[in-house]
């Protein structure tokens, strides 16, 4: 569901909910105590369908604070539906580079060991090439990247240098030829050239032959 319809379910759902507590409103009259509690529960039961459906229109599976919701609709409408919509805002919608770190992106990348290089590959059950190899790690992960070398070399952000480099950084070398994946003290994780596997060595890029590190995710420890 896109973030406008997320909102205009909110709408449609506070409106109704509003309505709903208008009518059991009690009136300000002496004999209003047992009708004052009868509403007060229903105002909450109200108030946990709003927050039910709330969590339904966002697609989340957790339910949102009821008293917090509550609070805000006894504010006004258009506070609550602005400080909603300011929350939905700030989950976004991109990927999970936030939730993720180069460490991850090492362990994940290490499960791959012994898997055959294959060129144009991007199946671990059949094959991977170094691109496709370096694609898979990161979307295993929720992150996306490009399928080509020449396209993976220009995402994230740049590295000066190999002695800067950290786990999880991309070593693009031979103008976009290769790439692998750094994983700290002159180590890298590749899918080297036909007829061998994925494998861990010596980071045989130099600064020499090296175009390009990138940094998809925040750093991994040095």
């Amino acid at each position: 569901m896109s973030m406008t319809e997320a909102i205009g379910r909110i709408q449609s759902i506070e409106s109704m909910l509003q309505q709903l507590s208008q009518g059991i409103r009690p009136q300000a009259t002496a004999a209003s105590t047992t009708a004052s509690t009868a509403a007060g529960a229903a105002t909450s039961t109200d108030s946990a369908s709003f927050a039910q459906a709330l969590s339904s229109a966002v697609g989340g599976s957790a339910t949102p604070d009821v008293s917090q919701l509550s609070s805000s609709l006894g504010l006004g409408g258009s506070a609550a539906l602005s400080g909603i919509a300011g929350a939905l805002s700030s989950a976004g919608t991109g990927t999970a580079t936030g939730a993720v770190t180069g460490d991850a992106v090492v362990a994940d990348a290490k499960k791959y060991v012994g898997v055959p290089y294959v060129w144009g590959g991007t199946n671990p059950a059949v094959g991977m090439d170094c691109s496709g190899f370096v694609q898979r790690v990161f979307k295993d992960l929720g992150v996306d990247l490009p399928r080509v070398v020449s396209d993976q070399m220009r995402q994230g952000t740049p590295v000066a240098s190999l002695a800067q480099a950290k786990p999880g950084d991309l070593l693009v070398s031979f103008g976009g030829e290769h790439i692998s994946i750094y994983l700290g003290n002159g180590k890298a994780i590749d899918a080297p050239v036909p007829g061998q596997t994925i494998q861990i060595r010596d980071a045989w890029e130099q600064q020499s032959n090296l175009t390009a590190i990138r940094r998809i995710v925040p750093a991994g420890g040095s």
